[in-house]
C-alpha cells in the first residue's frame, strides 16, 4: 500500500500558511506557564485560530502530550464512510509532517471492524488538521490516528469508545484521545452560553449518555458530539475519575458580534 502524505486543506484560511507566522501564533496560544500533567482525553475546538485558538491552546498547554495520540472529529463535508480511519502515511502542516501510527490504527481496526479505511472522508475535513499544529508545538515526535465520524448513533459511538479503550489498554503506554469539537452554533451569545453549560455539565460528570441526551433534547448544535461521546466512553473505561473545564469562550468574545456566535469549550479528562 502506497503511503500518502495528506497536504493541508485549510492552511491560509483557518490558520497561517506561513511557518513562522503559525509558530508565533501558537506560542501566543499555548502558554508555557501552564503545568502540564498526563490526561486520558480532552475536548478541543477546531474553528479558525483567531476565534478558538486561545481555548485550544489552553487545553494543549494543560496536557502532557504522550508520543501517541488518537484524534476524533465530526465529518463536516459529508464525504466518505461514516467511520473513517486512515492507517498509513503522514499529514503535512506548515510545521512539518506528522506520521500516522500504523500499528495503533491496525489494532483499532481489529478491535472495531466497522472502522473503514477512507482517506476521502479526511481530504477536505478541517477538524483534525487544525489540532495538529497545537500538538506539534508541544511535541515534535508524536504519531497519531485520525478518525472522522459521520454517525450520531449512540450505540455505535459507545461501542467504538469501548473498542478504543480496549486497544489503548493493550498498548502498554499512554495514549491521548482528543475529541475535536465546537459547541453550539449560530444562536445569540446568551442562548449559546446556557446551552453549552448544559452540555459541559454532562462532560464534567463523565456522562457520555447524558451528554448525548441533553444535546439531542435541548437542540444543542455541538458538531463534535460523536467524538466527545467516544472519548468519554473510552476515558471512563480507562479509569477516568475527573474532568475539568480549562477555558470557555464564544466567537462573540473576539468578533464583538453577540447575535450569532459559536461556542468553544476546552476540557481535560484525567
Amino acid at each position: 500500500m502506497h503511503s500518502m502524505v495528506r497536504p493541508p486543506a485549510v492552511a491560509g484560511r483557518f490558520y497561517p500558511r506561513d511557518r513562522d507566522a503559525l509558530q508565533k501564533d501558537l506560542e501566543a496560544y499555548v502558554s508555557t506557564q501552564e503545568v502540564s500533567t498526563p490526561a486520558l482525553g480532552c475536548v478541543a475546538p477546531h474553528a479558525g485560530y483567531i476565534y478558538s485558538g486561545a481555548v485550544a491552546g489552553a487545553v494543549f498547554a494543560n496536557v502532557e502530550l504522550p508520543p501517541r495520540v488518537i484524534v476524533l472529529c465530526p465529518n463536516h463535508t459529508g464525504r466518505g464512510h461514516p467511520l473513517a480511519i486512515v492507517s498509513s502515511g503522514a499529514w503535512q502542516t506548515p510545521l512539518g509532517e506528522v506520521p500516522i501510527d500504523c500499528s495503533l490504527a491496525d489494532a483499532l481496526k481489529r478491535n472495531f471492524p466497522p472502522l473503514t479505511e477512507d482517506a476521502d472522508a479526511h481530504r477536505n475535513e478541517h477538524a483534525i488538521e487544525v489540532e495538529l499544529p497545537f500538538l506539534q508545538v508541544r511535541r515534535n515526535d508524536f504519531r497519531f490516528v485520525p478518525i472522522a465520524l459521520g454517525t450520531r448513533q449512540f450505540d455505535i459511538l459507545e461501542k467504538l469508545g469501548e473498542a478504543i479503550a480496549e486497544t489503548v489498554q493493550g498498548q502498554n503506554e499512554r495514549i491521548l484521545i482528543v475529541a475535536s469539537s465546537d459547541m453550539n452554533h449560530y444562536e445569540n451569545d446568551a442562548v449559546t452560553r446556557v446551552k453549552d453549560q448544559k452540555a459541559i455539565e454532562r462532560i464534567l460528570a463523565l456522562d457520555a449518555k447524558g451528554l448525548f441526551e441533553v444535546v439531542v433534547n435541548e437542540k444543542i448544535s455541538m458538531c463534535g458530539l460523536g467524538p466527545t461521546v467516544v472519548m468519554l466512553t473510552s476515558a471512563k473505561r480507562l479509569g477516568a475519575t475527573s474532568a475539568e473545564l480549562i477555558k470557555y469562550a464564544t466567537s462573540g468574545d473576539v468578533s464583538g458580534d453577540r447575535e450569532m456566535v459559536v461556542g468553544y469549550a476546552g476540557l481535560v479528562v484525567r
